[in-house]
């Protein structure tokens, strides 16, 4: 099975983006729940973005909880946090459709996270968040 890193969500958010990265440590739970079974489903455009939604369980429900506790000024909150995998973005309208079917798939993807980490749309960054084992 692939290994899959969660990705940054593009969900719209009336909060702010974060500013800067994880400034605390991730509990030892979440290290110990990592690998995480993932489900990806058919590609869908969200927005302008063009992702392959997560199964949204229980245990990534959590890690994304914990991830996001663990940060400074995070970034969706857990409620308003949408479940994907950002294959492009800004997705111009008349390629949205060629783009979901070129993406479509009869069966869906499984996989496991293996690490978490931040994206600051500010700056365009990604951060590894601390106390986890490397990928």
């Amino acid at each position: 099975m692939p290994s899959l890193a969660p990705a940054p969500s593009s969900a719209t958010s009336p909060a702010s983006p974060p500013s800067s990265p994880a400034s605390r440590p991730l509990s030892a739970s979440l290290v110990s729940s990592l690998p995480l079974t993932a489900t990806l489903g058919a590609a869908r455009m969200l927005g302008r973005a063009l992702v392959l939604p997560l199964e949204p369980t229980a245990e990534l429900r959590d890690l994304h909880r914990q991830a996001w506790s663990a940060l400074p000024d995070p970034w969706p909150p857990p409620e308003d946090w949408i479940p994907h995998i950002s294959l492009a973005l800004n997705v111009p309208t008349p390629a949205r459709a060629a783009a979901v079917a070129l993406f479509t798939t009869d069966a869906p993807i499984h996989g496991h996270f293996v690490s978490a980490r931040s994206y600051n749309t500010e700056t365009r960054t990604l951060t590894n968040l601390p106390n986890l084992p490397p990928a």
